[in-house]
């Protein structure tokens, strides 16, 4: 597949079993100028089809499609003629698992319906849709640029500053976050001597599904974070969509997790930043901040916080990231202590740790 140009409209190919969701996402997509719909599929077999007539940029597919199932037609595609696919999920538990079968396979991102001939939340949904192509088209013209410094701030300032172990690791990640997060925390030991906070950028209804999903790789014990849980060593907590996870000290030595719809005027719900600067707050130069794989700007704030409290604040470098935004941000902030490859990131949090595999 060539990448589109900075210049020429990205060609989108929407498949979908329901005539209403196929022109209701064709209506949203052509919204944005630079994007063109070039065609729709009703059917798995007709999909397959459609993507080697008119090989679009971005397709956006249904999971479940007549003929050929969704997980069936993206394993095809990512066989024959990969290309970014963002898959239009229903939020039922069978709809969730399946989605994230389908990031596991390869599919770029994800978008939940929330779309009915009585109900259109279109704003919203719109943004969220047109956002994601953009995002997974840039994707593929990064893709042409790997070779360019990746961009790393000022670090001989922090280098000689001997930084003390962190009480906690808080990651943040959105877009291409599901896969990154598989390939980070079953490289972390049981007796982890710390406990996480991740929030994910994921549609209500899935996180549950993909902590479970996380629980049977790992060797760390995950959950869907609860309101009033302790904060555990050698436990991940994954903020619940639709709710912000912070922290507050209840004793000097116990911190419990809360779990709210509060504060409702930022865009993103869970947000990196609402949890990060919790961290901060709390635990102010002991906190270990990672930004990872994600378009936008959530958790530049929050990191840019532990950072001035003297904590440990670590990026995901452009060449291994899906969406080289999140990072991109705190990087140019200048408060990123090290920036290093996905690869790298369970190592950094153990060599931060001073952890040693018990004999």
């Amino acid at each position: 597949m060539t990448p589109p140009t900075s210049r020429s409209p990205v060609k989108v190919l929407i498949a979908d079993d329901s005539a209403f969701m196929r022109i209701a996402l064709s209506r949203m997509v052509q919204s944005d100028d630079s994007l063109c719909v070039v065609g729709t599929a009703q059917t798995g077999p007709e999909t397959l089809t459609q993507i080697d007539r008119l090989q679009p940029d971005v397709v956006t597919l249904d999971i479940n499609m007549p003929g050929l199932s969704g997980l069936e037609i993206l394993k095809r595609v990512m066989h024959d003629s990969p290309r970014p696919v963002i898959v239009i999920s229903s939020m039922a538990q069978e709809g969730a698992e399946a989605t994230l079968e389908a990031l596991e396979l390869g599919a770029f991102d994800c978008l939940a319906k929330r779309l009915s001939c009585s109900s259109l939340d279109i704003v919203k949904v719109q943004d969220e849709l047109v956002g994601k192509i953009k995002a997974a088209a840039r994707s593929c013209r990064d893709a042409r640029r790997r070779s360019r410094p990746t961009i790393r701030p000022p670090s001989p300032a922090v280098s000689s500053v001997s930084l003390s172990a962190p009480s906690v690791v808080a990651m943040g990640t959105s877009t291409g976050g599901p896969k990154a997060l598989q390939e980070v925390l079953p490289y972390l030991p049981a007796d982890l001597p710390v406990g996480i906070l991740i929030v994910q950028h994921m549609p209500i209804g899935f996180t549950g599904p993909f902590a479970q999903r996380l629980n049977n790789l790992c060797h760390v014990h995950v959950h869907e974070a609860e309101d009033g849980m302790v904060l555990t060593r050698g436990h991940v907590y994954l903020a619940p969509a639709g709710q912000h996870l912070t922290v507050r000290r209840r004793t000097p030595a116990e911190v419990v997790l809360q779990v709210s719809s509060n504060p409702n005027n930022v865009v993103h719900i869970p947000s990196v930043d609402v949890m990060l600067l919790s961290v901060a707050e709390v635990f102010r130069s002991n906190a270990m901040g990672i930004i990872m794989t994600g378009m936008g700007g959530d958790g530049a704030l929050g990191m840019q916080a532990i950072f001035r409290e003297g904590g440990l604040t670590v990026g995901q470098d452009e060449a291994t990231c899906a969406v080289y935004g999140m990072p991109r941000t705190c990087a140019e902030m200048g408060v990123l202590k090290r920036v290093v490859p996905l690869s790298d990131i369970p190592q950094q949090i153990l060599a931060a740790l001073g952890y040693r595999k018990p004999c």
